[in-house]
């Protein structure tokens, strides 16, 4: 954890509302750092529905194992989350230390092991010790109360420089309902189903199976837009909890994502999504500059994405951003290799707004000293347009920094 904050973080945090049926807590458990919280426990009344997205990649932790195969079961009583270590690449010791971890957890909470969900952040081939839960996760349990989502995110923590968290209020049916989201994540940052470590709280009554289409769906967009360095976590995982109490309050219990009485909810639901992974993109290791790069005229979207993904995990185009460098060249050269339709001679760029290139060649009206002073600007907005179809998207990233090298090259010193 930097105690240097970003200088692209958000300029407000909002105050988080508190949600019947979570209750918070965070302690010091000495996972890995001294004279800091590492460890939250969440609580969460009986019945309360579970969904979740996870990381695609062939090396996953032994958490995200975990949750995975409780995640049948659609209901929760509590989630654990550590920072410092992140239980993966750890074989037979790792599953012992989800299973020790879940044990603890259930009896400090009075429910059963399979709806206990884990997650850890951190190193990655160390040993976690799970006995360091012991009494601690008791504690918790004891103490945990309906409220502090940002010490919550402070506690999750690793190179981040600040807590994410985000939140929206809408209607569902009679009754006001409230969804509040957490995040981590600055560095190892190409999310294949989920950012690094993200957990949504709702007091709406929606069933498991719903919950996990409208996850589902929600991600594709938000959080599987955004890069930092192309590299997917062994860890990622997004839950999301829905307690279901806002249903005393007149909101109507939902079985079907289809149901149109989501909608107003649904547009809350993912814009809580893209809030969050956009504060991860703002907290890239050692970030200056937040991108975001938009393909439009492409075959289809999904050419689009592979494209913009291609342009923004480039090193030499986020270098070039990070030198103020209005390099075109450089999305040209992105463009090409992503294997995606283009034509050279239809291809235009534009950075913050001014065109640079058109047709396939330099733009007859660039200025330089023009570009140049846009790419000043803390957020850079790069626009290519194919020429091709109707395909769009739209991807978040940030520039590359020595900093960047600097954070890396002694993660575990």
């Amino acid at each position: 954890m930097s105690s240097t904050v970003s200088p692209l973080a958000p300029k407000n945090v909002p105050d988080m509302p508190v949600i019947a049926g979570i209750r918070l807590a965070t302690a010091e458990a000495g996972i890995r750092y001294k004279n800091r919280t590492d460890v939250l426990l969440a609580v969460m009344d009986k019945g309360t529905a579970v969904a979740g997205v996870f990381t695609k990649s062939k090396c996953p932790s032994a958490p995200v194992e975990w949750c995975r195969a409780k995640l049948k079961g659609g209901k929760a009583r509590a989630l654990v989350v550590n920072s410092g270590n992140a239980n993966a690449f750890t074989g037979k010791t790792g599953r012992a230390s989800t299973a020790l971890t879940a044990k603890i957890a259930a009896k400090a909470v009075g429910c059963s092991e399979s709806e206990i969900f884990l997650a850890s952040t951190g190193v990655i081939g160390e040993p976690l010790d799970a006995t360091k839960f012991d009494g601690v996760l008791g504690r918790l349990a004891e103490t945990a109360e309906a409220g502090d989502y940002l010490a919550a995110a402070k506690a999750i923590m690793t190179t981040d420089t600040f807590p994410k968290v985000a939140t929206a209020t809408v209607k569902l049916g009679r009754a006001k309902v409230t969804i509040n989201g957490m995040a981590k994540g600055a560095g190892m940052i190409a999310p294949d189903m989920a950012t690094m470590l993200s957990f949504i709280f709702t007091d709406a009554p929606i069933a498991p199976a719903a919950l996990q289409a409208l996850l589902k769906a929600g991600v594709e967009d938000t959080f599987n837009a955004v890069t930092i360095d192309g590299d997917t976590s062994t860890s990622d995982t997004l839950l999301a909890f829905a307690t279901g109490a806002a249903a005393a309050h007149g909101a109507p219990k939902i079985s079907r994502a289809s149901d149109p009485r989501l909608k107003a909810f649904v547009k809350a639901f993912n814009q809580v999504l893209a809030n969050l992974a956009e504060q991860v993109a703002r907290d890239g290791e050692g970030a200056r500059k937040l991108v975001e790069i938009t393909v439009e005229g492409a075959k289809t979207k999904a050419s689009a994405r592979k494209i913009a993904m291609s342009i923004a995990n480039s090193p030499l185009v986020k270098t070039a951003i990070a030198g103020e460098d209005a390099n075109w060249g450089r999305v040209v050269m992105a463009v090409g290799k992503a294997g995606e339709p283009a034509d050279r001679d239809k291809l235009s760029i534009s950075f913050n707004g001014i065109r640079v290139a058109k047709s396939g060649a330099r733009d007859p009206s660039y200025d330089e000293a023009q570009v140049s002073e846009a790419m000043k600007a803390p957020e850079i907005a790069i626009k290519v347009s194919l020429g091709l179809g109707k395909g769009r998207d739209r991807v978040m990233t940030c520039d590359l920094t020595k900093e960047y090298v600097a954070i890396n090259g002694d993660y575990r010193s």
